[in-house]
Formats: structure tokens, C-alpha cells, sequence
């Protein structure tokens, strides 16, 4: 159980590789790019550790190419194609469903900080059924700082009416933890998320490591 305070009075996510599985999606994007510039699809294995690093990421995985005119125009067009199919396969990551109707029943607020830019963001969050129902939505470029950075997570606990101790964060990488440990909220790393081959959230030193959602319920009833 996390050590702070006694009870849970918000609840932080994430939303690529934490509360929303849009691998399909993403790297359904990357591959029919690929298939445009005359290449071979990728396994979607190989691509889904990649998701939660955004499209810079997926683009230099699938290209050889890092920076420059050509990265950017491979970019865009990524990005377009992902805008036409956002949530053909999204999901939410099974169980946090109950995770989300749970909060809502005991009027904990919950809330979404993501570095995906708000334009895709908003839309996402709205096909997935939640834009009425989170408390906040703060994208990529909300502010002029992005995780690591922790002031997203700090105004998004200001938009809540909650102090950032009592909130917790909860993501599937080493940024979503140093941004919530700056914040001074306590953090929960997730294992379902879009970890690579060996990577270990263990070593980014967060107050809980969870294996699904459903084990979120043991804090929203605490």
C-alpha cells in the first residue's frame, strides 16, 4: 500500500500504456506509412514497446532517419494517418472500467496527464466515452512543459481542487514517475503498460508497481 496520506482523494493517469491500449492504432499508422514509402509492414511485437514514447519515437523506429526535413515530413504524415484511425482499435487496458465508475461512485476525481498533443487527445478521450466524465485533460501541449516536467501533474491537481500530495499518479514510464515524484504525489507504476524487452519499473523507484488496473480498487477504497 502507498505510505502519505491516509486515504485516496485523486487519482492521475496517464493515458498511452497506462489507462488506454492504443497500440493497434498507433502502430497501424506506422505501418501503413511504411507501406506509402514502399516498405514492408513491421511486427506490431517490435512496435508496441515504442507506443508511449509518441510518434517521434515510432517514426525513427521505422525509418533511417532521426532528424530533419525528411523526419518531419515522415512525422506529419504519421500523425495524419493516425488522426484518420485514432480509436479504431483503443481501448481501455481491461479492468479499469470498474476502476474509473468506482471513483466516480465515491466522488474521488480523476484525471488524465498526457504528452499526446491535444488534438488528438481530446477527440481520443471523447470516442473512449470519458470527456464528461474526467475531471481534467492535460495534453502535451497544454502547457509550455511536458512531463518529465512537473507541472502539468502540479496544475492538473490545481484544476481538481486537490493538493498534489493528495493524489496519486499512475504511469508506464520513467517519465510519468520523476514528473509525479517532482510533483510531490505518489506514484504507481504500471507492468501492462509498453515496457521494453528487460525494463525493469523497479528502478524507477515509484511507491507501487501494479501487474492490471483492478489493483487500483484497493486504493480508491482505502
Amino acid at each position: 500500500m502507498l505510505s502519505g496520506p491516509r486515504r485516496l482523494t485523486a487519482l492521475l493517469l496517464d493515458l498511452d500504456g497506462t489507462l488506454a491500449d492504443t497500440a493497434p492504432d498507433m502502430t497501424e499508422a506506422l505501418n501503413r506509412l511504411r507501406e506509402e514509402e514502399g516498405r514492408a509492414r513491421l511486427p506490431f511485437q517490435d512496435l508496441r514497446p515504442l507506443v508511449s514514447h509518441g510518434a517521434a519515437a515510432l517514426v525513427r523506429a521505422g525509418f533511417e532517419v532521426r532528424e530533419g526535413e525528411e523526419f518531419e515530413r515522415l512525422r506529419k504524415r504519421f500523425l495524419a494517418l493516425y488522426a484518420e484511425r485514432l480509436a479504431h482499435g483503443t481501448r481501455l487496458f481491461p479492468g479499469f472500467a470498474a476502476v474509473l465508475e468506482t471513483c466516480e461512485a465515491t466522488r474521488i476525481p480523476w484525471g488524465i496527464v498526457t504528452n499526446k498533443p491535444g488534438y488528438l487527445a481530446t477527440p481520443l478521450v471523447a470516442t473512449l466515452g470519458l470527456a464528461g466524465r474526467a475531471a481534467c485533460l492535460i495534453a502535451g501541449d497544454t502547457l509550455p512543459e511536458r512531463k518529465p516536467h512537473p507541472r502539468p501533474l502540479i496544475h492538473a491537481a490545481d484544476l481538481i481542487g486537490r493538493a498534489p500530495s493528495e493524489c496519486v499518479y499512475v504511469g508506464d514510464t520513467e517519465r510519468d514517475i520523476i514528473a509525479g515524484r517532482a510533483a510531490g504525489m505518489r506514484t504507481v507504476a504500471v507492468r501492462f503498460g509498453y515496457l521494453a524487452v528487460g525494463e525493469d519499473p523497479a528502478a524507477w523507484q515509484p511507491d507501487l508497481i501494479i501487474d492490471a488496473p483492478a489493483e487500483l480498487l484497493a486504493l480508491v477504497g482505502n
